[in-house]
């Protein structure tokens, strides 16, 4: 990653007034060590030369309004290099929010973590480059110009060392700068394989607490915390190495100008005032690069995450796109819904999860879709619903691919009961109105019925009136189920998709669940995701996934309804 990397320059446009009152605080810090150096010498030679304090008031207060100034645009400069990185950060995560994030299915639980450092930690180590590192970046540009530029008007061969021993510590920056950044890339992997061990610990902690396994994954996160230290601890390490080789080449420039300026001063050829301009300027040609070398150290965790993140940037979006509304085709009213050879892998899973998948769904059928946890079972019904795009091959209907439809259009056709449903805050009603707003009463009782959700609801204190979701009354999983259930019964659409609408359901609700999955494949198109014999034994067709592929088992005899 290159310390002005132009992906990460092109961000800073929304700031450049901020970044531009940045360089003209930064060059009037400079005019004023020069203002400060000129001042100093005038006074301790003129007090040398024994004259009086008072013929040298206006000095005085020159010298006092140098201080002042440099310490106003020191604050400025670190005040809008902050407002600055504060909005460029602020972009940059609504960027990786709008393309990573917006659509969750999309994300692998790998990747979830992943993300998840990015986008916290890793974006906040930018604020080092933005507010500090590119301001002393002008500085360490400005600065020395400035300096050597008084210096050759004063002293020419004071400002010839300058020019010899300058280079030496940029050279330093450099050598010591391509192993800090592979040292911050291994410390950022680490801290990326950390953050998802840790994100697939609390997801699993019940299932840990169960099997009385939760020693064992507190070792397994204590193995890679201590990886992370040792990484951390390598980096600080290549951190002060570069400070010390910086102050050591800083110390021997100015060593060398000093002692110049000295024996000049011995032998009568240089003049006091001259002499000690000289002298104190010294030191400010090499401070901005030592101050630079600090702030890239600071800085590089932040250039690190920030490779990542524009390769997070510019992947191929993974959900479909489809026509624009009103010029895509129309959505057939009963169409066939076909995969023909579809692929399909998650960016941060080595293999892909389907590989040339080719499946028919006919109208009116019940497929059920079953498999080993992990095979690609949801992401067959994400791809169905468009919420996925294929990596390659096709999701057709009527043989015409998904992708010349209005996807919108196609959505409203579907009713979805993923795996984990959300339940908004509202009433049991809303909730279950979502499905299909403005449908009478009568039909959400009767869905709720169908799906078996009308006898807790009953048991509510408003019954279908009782809050619900976000800061409303808790629900168990069964019955945030139930209700989901119920909203896609409501919705009467002609294809449905059930992805494991059964899971965490007692056997009586089983029972009754089964039934409501009965009624709702009458005339509907309906792709079942499921483990529980009851569901399969309703379907038309079993199909199994094995190995990214699509095997056809011998359908058991269908019940009655």
């Amino acid at each position: 990653m290159r310390s002005l990397d132009p992906r990460l320059l092109n961000r800073t446009r929304p700031v450049r007034p901020l970044l531009a009152l940045d360089t003209a605080a930064g060059v009037f810090a400079a005019l004023a060590i020069l203002l400060q150096a000129g001042m100093l010498a005038r006074i301790i030679s003129g007090a040398v030369a024994g004259e009086s304090p008072g013929n040298m008031a206006l000095e005085f207060a020159l010298l006092v309004g140098a201080f002042a100034a440099r310490g106003t645009c020191s604050w400025t400069v670190e005040v809008a290099g902050r407002r600055a990185a504060w909005g460029v950060l602020s972009q940059l995560r609504l960027e990786l929010a709008a393309r990573r994030l917006a659509n969750p299915h999309a994300l692998d639980r790998t990747e979830a973590g992943e993300l998840a450092a990015v986008a916290v930690q890793g974006i906040d180590g930018l604020e080092g480059y933005f507010a500090r590192y590119l301001p002393q970046l002008v500085l360490a540009l400005v600065v020395p110009m400035i300096v050597i530029f008084r210096v050759t008007f004063a002293d020419p061969e004071s400002a010839l060392i300058m020019l010899l021993t300058l280079p030496l510590v940029p050279m330093f920056m450099w050598l010591i700068g391509r192993c800090t950044e592979d040292r911050t890339r291994e410390r950022f992997q680490t801290l990326k394989r950390l953050s998802g061990h840790f994100l697939d610990a609390v997801r699993g902690l019940s299932t840990l607490r169960a099997l009385g396994r939760t020693n064992d994954e507190l070792a397994v996160l204590g193995d890679v915390s201590d990886r992370y230290r040792r990484a951390t601890m390598q980096t600080l390490r290549v951190s002060f190495l570069s400070s010390s080789a910086l102050e050591l080449a800083a110390t021997l420039g100015v060593a060398l100008v000093a002692v110049a300026a000295g024996l000049r001063l011995v032998d009568g050829s240089l003049g006091l005032r001259t002499g000690l301009t000289v002298l104190i300027l010294a030191p400010e040609l090499y401070l901005p690069f030592r101050r630079l070398g600090a702030e890239y150290h600071a800085s590089a965790d932040g250039l690190a995450v920030a490779e990542r993140m524009f390769s997070l940037l510019d992947e191929p979006a993974s959900a479909a796109q489809g026509a624009p509304a009103g010029v895509g085709l129309p959505v057939p009213a009963r169409p066939v819904v076909g995969f023909e050879r579809v692929s399909f892998a998650y960016p941060a899973r080595g293999q892909p999860v389907l590989d040339g998948l080719s499946l028919v769904l006919e109208p009116g059928e019940l497929v059920a879709l079953i498999g080993e946890s992990g095979v690609g079972k949801s992401t067959v019904a994400a791809l169905m619903i468009g919420l996925l795009a294929p990596g390659a091959g096709a999701v057709t209907l009527d043989g015409v691919d998904l992708a010349c439809y209005d996807l919108a259009a196609w959505r409203r056709a579907v009713a979805w009961v993923p795996q984990r449903p959300t339940m908004f805050r509202g009433t049991v009603a809303e909730n279950i109105l979502l499905g299909r707003p403005g449908a009478p009463g009568r039909a959400v009782h009767e869905a709720a019925a169908c799906a078996g959700a009308d006898t807790f609801i009953a048991t509510l204190p408003d019954g279908y009136d009782t809050l619900i979701g976000d800061g409303g009354r808790a629900l168990s999983p069964g019955e945030r189920r139930r209700i989901a259930l119920a909203r896609a019964l409501v919705r009467d659409a002609p294809v449905v998709v059930l992805d494991e609408p059964t899971a965490d359901l007692d056997p009586a609700s089983v029972a009754v669940v089964s039934g409501a999955v009965e009624r709702l494949a009458q005339d509907r198109t309906v792709l079942l995701i499921t483990h529980r014999p009851e569901l399969v034994s309703h379907a038309d067709r079993v199909i199994e996934l094995v190995g990214c592929k699509a095997v056809e088992l011998r359908a058991p005899q269908r019940s009655a309804a």
